[in-house]
């Protein structure tokens, strides 16, 4: 009876959330270019129409995109649940491996099939996004050789970051009693901390060059800045983000004494001195508001109920058999069980999303404020316009797409509060 009605709820859950994302963004798109055909009167001086045109022709493009691959995604997600898709891949990587090697290595091997399979089955939109789509608009610099050499490093650093983590998750699960899920968030925590601090100097270099700051001037503007606020940093470096993107970006990464600034190399050849350093004092505002921390804490918080919860999923027939899975009796269920709870949460967690999207834009409004008081809130300003019309960020969103899915205000809401603080 459980497994019934967990099935009910999953196939309920799913059907309204996908409702919900077609709502929403055909809602975003009818709403874009209903007002494709002339630029905002708040732009209409900064921003010319064939920017405010692109922009549009760009986020109804990627709208379209975004609706098949959200109704791909439901068809994948109901074949591997309901549809016994991964309880087949499970029978076979079980017959395969378990008799010869044992419940471990049966049960990474689960882990590595369907992390293969999910990879080659979303494989086809991320290159059309990257070169179709984004070649289209003029954004992607990515090469054929870059992108195999990307996605080589990718595995393996998978195979050596994943691999152990994965083992040692598995074995906590299989051989700490009924809290194992206490110790296997402690070392998810621990881990996701000491990525924190190794990314920055180890894993980033593997993808992109980061060279120090060059241009004198910039860099005593932007340490004298740091020296205001407080901050201190490792180093101010600049990453090559042109090989692979024409969009701009900057920010803070690491922590600890690993903490580092880095800019785009795009950004630093569309911005001023002053505007780059407007947009530094924002990202300083995360830090002095401690916004870092906070959703550091959340996560761990929203970690822990996570873990709790397939803790007691986990132990339970019903769980495996209301979406389409055999518990086997002659092997650990722990990695089946993990990949169910993975595949489902986000159907469910997906109705919060905008009370995180709302605290996202809360904290960027408070970063913003400080910007003002540490810099120039009419360079961050500018800074802004320059940078959604280099991203081709439509200026006129749907209100309600926005309050769902933004984790940044708008640009008119934005620049209007900084307006208001600059007088």
């Amino acid at each position: 009876m459980e497994s019934i009605v967990l099935s009910g709820l999953f196939v309920v859950a799913l059907l309204a959330s996908l409702l919900v994302k077609f709502w929403l963004a055909t809602r975003q798109m009818r709403h874009v270019a209903r007002h494709r055909g002339a630029v905002p009167a708040t732009f209409a001086g900064t921003v010319s129409l064939a920017a405010h045109q692109k922009a549009a022709d760009y986020t109804i493009a990627k709208g379209r995109l975004g609706l098949l691959t959200t109704s791909f995604g439901a068809a994948v997600l109901l074949g591997w649940t309901l549809l016994g898709g991964l309880d087949a891949l499970n029978t076979l990587v079980h017959d395969a491996v378990f008799p010869r090697f044992g419940g471990l290595a049966y049960q990474l091997a689960l882990l590595a099939a369907f992390s293969v399979v999910s990879g080659l089955l979303d494989l086809p939109f991320d290159l059309y996004a990257t070169f179709r789509l984004e070649q289209r608009f003029g954004f992607n610099r990515m090469t054929w050789r870059l992108w195999f050499a990307d996605a080589a490093k990718g595995l393996l650093v998978s195979l050596a970051i994943g691999l152990p983590i994965a083992a040692l998750i598995l074995w906590i699960m299989g051989a700490n009693g009924p809290l194992w899920w206490l110790w296997a968030w402690g070392t998810w925590m621990g881990f996701n901390l000491l990525a924190l601090v190794l990314y920055p100097t180890v894993i980033a270099p593997l993808f992109n060059k980061f060279e120090p700051l060059a241009d004198e001037s910039l860099q005593s503007r932007v340490q004298a800045l740091m020296a205001r606020c407080g901050f201190q940093a490792k180093g101010l470096f600049v990453m090559d983000g042109s090989r692979r993107s024409a969009h701009a970006n900057a920010y803070f990464t690491g922590m600890g004494a690993a903490k580092r600034v880095v800019f785009f190399d795009t950004l630093l050849a569309k911005l001023t001195g002053g505007e780059v350093e407007a947009v530094l004092a924002h990202e300083l505002g995360h830090f002095k508001h401690r916004h870092v921390v906070k959703r550091i804490v959340l996560m761990f918080a929203l970690s822990l109920a996570g873990f709790a919860l397939l803790g007691w999923l986990s132990t339970k027939v019903w769980f495996f058999n209301g979406l389409g899975a055999g518990v086997a009796l002659d092997a650990p269920n722990d990695a089946l069980a993990l990949l169910l709870f993975l595949l489902v949460v986000p159907v469910f967690s997906f109705f919060v999303s905008p009370l995180m999207s709302q605290l996202s834009r809360r904290h960027e409004f408070e970063a913003d404020a400080y910007a003002c008081a540490q810099a120039s809130g009419n360079d961050l300003a500018a800074a802004l316009l320059k940078l959604h019309e280099d991203n081709a960020a439509t200026l006129t969103p749907d209100p309600l797409y926005v309050r769902f899915w933004y984790s940044h205000p708008p640009a008119s809401e934005r620049i209007a509060a900084l307006r208001l603080q600059t007088g």
